[in-house]
């Protein structure tokens, strides 16, 4: 009777799960959703192809896990950024910084988040994941004006930010501050 060949141990990686997640987010900040392939989020997560198919039931449900969870990061920051608004001039200072860069999400955070909002378009449940993070986006702008404000005001720092970042000639802080002051009937 032969012995059994020894069996190398499993590796215990109880973090595995949450690398390729992170790894993901990266994946689709440099190469967008169309770019982002198991092979690729498997070579930056630094894992065997296989465990994304067994921690995943598929590239989409891949991709929502990622999307939410960046949100989840992205959304506190958000809402840290507008503690220390008091009245309408103190908003309409903050949406200035965060149109900026100064609110803690920089060009790869929004790179993803575009990317998040262009797959929703196809992708019912990433619709979920928009809906969830404009939601709480507007709750934040709700403590300091009313909601259909709110909601103007969350659709202007998406679009500011868009040009600023698609943009050959940005637009400088104090025509961002024009703007944003007139919206919210502040003289600038």
């Amino acid at each position: 009777m032969t012995a059994a060949p020894a069996r190398s141990p499993r590796r215990y990686d109880p973090d595995r799960k949450n690398r390729i997640i992170a790894a993901a987010i990266d994946v689709i900040a440099e190469h967008g959703v169309a770019g982002t392939t198991h092979r690729r989020i498997a070579a930056a997560a630094d894992v065997p192809l296989g465990s994304l198919t067994y921690h995943f039931t598929g590239l989409e449900d891949l991709l929502e896990q990622a999307f939410t969870h960046h949100a989840e990061q992205m959304s506190p920051v958000y809402e840290a950024h507008f503690d220390r608004v008091r009245g309408r001039a103190d908003l309409v200072e903050a949406v200035t910084d965060l149109v900026h860069g100064d609110a803690g999400a920089d060009h790869r955070d929004w790179a993803v988040a575009y990317e998040l909002y262009l797959a929703a378009l196809r992708n019912p449940a990433l619709r979920t994941v928009t809906e969830s993070w404009m939601r709480r986006s507007r709750a934040v702008l709700e403590r300091f004006v009313d909601p259909t404000t709110a909601r103007g005001v969350d659709a202007l720092i998406e679009g500011l930010v868009m040009h600023q970042t698609l943009s050959t000639a940005a637009v400088s802080r104090t025509e961002t501050r024009t703007i944003v002051a007139g919206l919210l009937g502040v003289q600038p």
